[in-house]
């Protein structure tokens, strides 16, 4: 399996040209079912699983369990600005060196899982309050320069929770 597979083992996100009520409940159902997703994938991995890199110099698959909710809450946080304000200006982070915290590096994974499915209950919960034309809202990433729909980035996210769920099932099953 070459690099590219390796870091990207469901593709790349492509924003569909049709966004529409049908898309955004297939999304959003899939942001819902991750944490149980993850939780299975990941409930009998021993520590030398759970220490085990996706790919060379990437994470380990406790650093990407750890990862999935660091990223989603900021996720979560950014579709609350772009609900609530007029086009905001998020604060982006440092997802790897996040992922290099001590924590993120050793701590046990069920926190992690239990702050996921919380995160996501309340995620979904306000995503199913939402109307189609609340997805065209907007809001300012600095590091990108441009602005993104939530629309674009519901997919995101619902792609990004697949993509990390395939890193752990694929270096499990490559054993």
């Amino acid at each position: 399996m070459d690099l590219e597979q390796l870091k990207y083992p469901i593709g790349k996100f492509v924003m569909p040209e049709i966004f529409d009520e049908k898309q955004a409940t297939i999304w959003i159902s899939e942001i819902e079912a991750l944490p149980n997703q993850i939780k299975m994938a990941t409930e009998n991995l021993s520590d030398e699983e759970l220490n085990q890199v996706y790919r060379p110099d990437g994470w380990t698959l406790r650093q990407v369990v750890h990862h999935i909710p660091d990223s989603h809450m900021n996720a979560y946080i950014r579709f609350k600005q772009a609900i609530t304000e007029d086009l905001p200006i998020i604060r982006p982070y440092y997802e790897e060196r996040w992922a290099e915290t001590e924590e993120a590096k050793h701590a046990e994974i069920d926190m992690s899982i239990a702050l996921l499915v919380a995160l996501h209950h309340r995620w979904v919960t306000f995503l199913k309050t939402l109307n189609i034309e609340d997805f065209q809202r907007q809001y300012t990433h600095p590091e990108h320069g441009k602005q993104f729909t939530l629309a674009n980035m519901l997919g995101t996210y619902a792609w990004h929770g697949k993509h990390h769920l395939a890193h752990i099932i694929n270096t499990i099953s490559k054993g």
